[in-house]
């Protein structure tokens, strides 16, 4: 009978914990910042899903009449195979990281995750560095497969792999060091700052800017040459050429180098990197060895404008002004209990390291616009670069030709969708660009010959 007399106070008790638990799930759910976070994915995942699948469905049956004399219907039909191949391993890659990442969430993987690093005597710097570096590490375990597989499998099935086993795995081993040595300080330094001076976000900015422009110049000497070998250029027709260029266009720079590309890859491509007088013309050996003298340097020039037409500072002033805007909101969201609640966290476990993986999430639907917005300005960058050496070669017609070679050499879409253009494209899309160069050239302006010339 007592037993039973017990009953009714046993399920009020019930009750009131499932009232409880239900307010609190509520709650949850009903977290402004949670609908912001995991809204913002979703669609990020379905507006990348669906460029990429309207990119599948805008692809042209028939060769386009630009590279009828490079395409045969054979190689044509493969590079559309292997467009296929690389959208769909992207599109599976993208909903297992979107699903992991929600999982994460929604679930309360984060908060298991500080619980197991988080221990009070060792302070919150090395426990940021254990809470950074588990997420690193289980979002490089879930990358891996995927990397596997398209380095030794789906480049490999089209013939673009050179890269070995060794190759590889010692490739990841120099990321990771890379980020301790470099990526584990700065993170060190920012928790300090933030857990220090929590209002100061411009003594973050500062930092941030500082690192930036010091890697700029260290990269072409040290962290490069961790990956590929880069030789000065012989002494031969090519190089006196691109001096001779680089003289003319009064464009100083450290020396013309060869990178073994094709150590990895059959793919070529050229860039210039470093900065004022730092700055190193890199050609791919692949690039070399399937262009002609003239096409190279229209290439060249392509790049030397993006100098000239100070597309590199444009950038690096947008970088650093929009690095600004976001420490500036990261200061207003450090330690803010409504963001941690998203993640399933009691107020009283805020941290300034988790604070700035939680801000990344909820500055998703920011990075998307300002991705979007910083592609469409490059693309109107690599026309002005187009111009610039449509405008300054003697043979502005072999920019186009190397176009069309890189284009097919690299198994290029050759007619993306708009909607995959305006999401994911830095660069026009390869007959627009051509289009473009035969504007230029048929407007440009009929250039002296030198006396010598004329004299024959």
């Amino acid at each position: 009978m007592q037993l039973l007399a017990s009953v009714p106070d046993v399920w009020d008790a019930v009750k009131s914990d499932l009232a409880a638990a239900c307010v609190t799930a509520a709650l949850w759910i009903m977290n402004t910042y949670l609908v912001i976070i995991v809204g913002a994915l979703l669609v990020r995942f379905l507006l990348d899903t669906v460029a990429e699948l309207m990119n599948l469905g805008h692809v042209r049956t028939d060769v386009p009449d630009e590279f009828a004399e490079l395409y045969d219907a054979e190689r044509y039909a493969t590079s559309q195979r292997y467009l296929r191949d690389t959208t769909r391993t992207g599109l599976i890659h993208d909903g297992v990281c979107t699903g992991v990442q929600l999982a994460l969430i929604l679930l309360g993987g984060f908060y298991l995750l500080d619980n197991v690093v988080r221990i009070p005597e060792w302070g919150s710097i090395p426990t940021g560095l254990l809470f950074a570096g588990g997420i690193a590490l289980l979002l490089g375990a879930l990358d891996m497969p995927f990397s596997i597989y398209r380095t030794f499998v789906l480049e490999e099935r089209y013939g673009f792999n050179n890269t070995t086993p060794r190759t590889f795995v010692l490739d990841i081993l120099k990321g990771i060091l890379l980020s301790i040595v470099i990526g584990a300080p700065l993170l060190s330094a920012v928790i300090w700052l933030f857990g220090c001076f929590p209002g100061a976000w411009w003594m973050v900015w500062a930092l941030l800017v500082g690192v930036q422009v010091v890697l700029v110049f260290l990269a072409p000497f040290v962290i490069m040459p961790l990956f590929n070998t880069f030789t000065p250029m012989e002494d031969g027709e090519v190089r006196r050429m691109i001096l001779d260029y680089a003289k003319g266009q009064s464009f100083p720079n450290a020396g013309i180098f060869t990178m073994d590309g094709s150590r990895r890859s059959s793919k070529s491509n050229a860039f210039f990197t470093g900065f004022g007088k730092s700055r190193r013309i890199v050609l791919f050996d692949t690039f070399l060895e399937r262009h002609s003298p003239a096409e190279i340097l229209a290439v060249v020039a392509h790049e030397m404008g993006h100098y000239k037409k100070r597309h590199i500072p444009s950038s690096m002033l947008r970088s650093t002004i929009v690095s600004g805007v976001t420490c500036y909101l990261l200061a207003c969201f450090i330690n803010n209990p409504g963001l941690f609640a998203a993640f399933g966290f009691p107020a009283e476990q805020v941290s300034v390291y988790a604070s700035l993986i939680f801000f990344g999430f909820l500055y998703t639907p920011i990075g998307m616009a300002l991705g979007i917005m910083e592609h469409a300005i490059s693309r109107r960058h690599e026309y002005e670069a187009d111009g610039f050496a449509v405008d300054t070669c003697d043979e502005p017609e072999a920019l186009a030709d190397a176009l069309k070679k890189l284009s097919v050499d690299n198994l290029s879409n050759l007619a993306p969708h708009p909607l995959k253009v305006a999401v994911s494209y830095s660069h026009p899309p390869v007959l627009y660009r051509i289009r473009a160069i035969r504007e230029r050239i048929a407007n440009r302006p009929t250039r002296p010959r030198p006396p010598e010339d004329q004299a024959h």
